[in-house]
């Protein structure tokens, strides 16, 4: 058998990422360690003490917010057995995190360990795309497409929350659509755990909609955002505490943060967010929302100041360590499942 031409395809598309296992690894000695350091390190031991407090709190809804390319750097397993054992019950993530990322992978596609000393002329002449070094197949990208306008093409034309849509991909992988299990979307689905893409349609999904849409014209769903802002809303009044564990920032971000003065223009008297942490790399200086810190967030009323940490790292090399030190603790096996998805019949 021959081997592969140095600038084929499958050259290029032959590591694949692999998802870190936070069962298999106890990261607990590594955070009580870094508890007496400084820097950055002391940063992320305090966080994951406000992480583990809220999941010992019987009162405090944990809302986990995705931004940036975490899942497909390996990840991805950390956030499906977030979900698994209880120690998120609310999830409002990037279109990219849920659809291109995980959603892609349970239909059996992979992502690939690459460069970003590469031409990306030539990657754009074999159909791959780059997110920094890891690769993506697009012919395998546009496939999950065509599952998203499928599953659009089953359901009946009308506005559904990306909530709605994201549970009926979630079904459709339970049914047996799954060829990778343990998926992100499909055990949110099994637990009832609501995921919310504001910006459902800045991914893949908007390409499978879009193609949905042409194929139905005047007889097709469309995607209402402001009935997800009002159901995540609905979540945050329901919550007695709610806590934020949050992946870089951008729109999942302000978006959870933004319920606690929705609740009050609503006219219901709510708590600020009483936990707060967030990994990002962002710079507040400029005033972006990404990079505006949690103090920032007490002046609009979204965030307490008493229990809120910002981690200045990038999220692949401390949410697996995070997240580790939470599961091996156990807060959440004396959790009650809230199964927040009821709250919408």
């Amino acid at each position: 058998m021959s081997q592969a031409e140095p600038d084929s395809k499958s050259t290029f598309l032959s590591s694949t990422v692999e998802h870190i296992d936070i069962t298999r690894i106890d990261a607990r000695p590594i955070i009580e360690g870094m508890a007496g350091m400084s820097f950055t390190a002391r940063d992320l031991a305090r966080a994951a003490h406000i992480y583990n407090d809220m999941l010992a709190d019987p009162d405090c809804t944990i809302i986990l917010t995705l931004a940036g390319s975490t899942s497909a750097a390996g990840c991805m397993a950390v956030y499906a057995d977030m979900v698994r054992y209880n120690m998120v019950d609310a999830v409002v993530a990037t279109g990219a995190s849920i659809v291109d990322m995980d959603f892609f992978e349970a239909l059996g596609f992979r992502h690939y360990q690459g460069s970003p000393q590469v031409d990306d002329r030539l990657l754009r002449s074999l159909a791959i795309d780059r997110i920094y070094d890891t690769y993506i197949d697009e012919d395998n990208l546009q496939q999950c497409d065509r599952v998203i306008g499928a599953i659009a093409d089953g359901l009946a034309p009308r506005p559904y929350s990306s909530r709605e849509f994201i549970r009926a991909m979630g079904d459709w992988l339970a049914a047996g659509g799954a060829r990778k299990s343990g998926s992100l979307v499909q055990l949110a689905f099994e637990q009832e755990v609501p995921i919310f893409c504001p910006a459902f349609t800045d991914s893949s999904a908007g390409f499978g909609l879009v193609l949905h849409q042409d194929r139905r014209p005047g007889n097709h769903l469309t995607i209402d955002s402001i009935r997800d802002f009002r159901e995540l809303t609905d979540i945050k009044i329901a919550a007695k505490t709610s806590g934020l564990f949050m992946v870089g920032g951008g729109v999942p971000k302000n978006f959870a943060q933004d319920t606690v003065v929705c609740a009050e223009i609503l006219g219901r008297s709510v708590e600020m967010h009483q936990y707060a942490i967030q990994i990002t790399v962002a710079d507040p200086r400029d005033g972006g929302c990404s990079g505006s810190t949690l103090k920032e967030a007490c002046s609009w009323g979204k965030v307490d100041t008493a229990r809120e940490q910002m981690v200045y790292a990038e999220g692949s090399s401390v949410i697996p360590l995070l997240a580790s030190d939470a599961f091996h603790r156990g807060h959440w096996r004396n959790r009650p499942r809230r199964r927040l998805a009821r709250l919408f019949g």
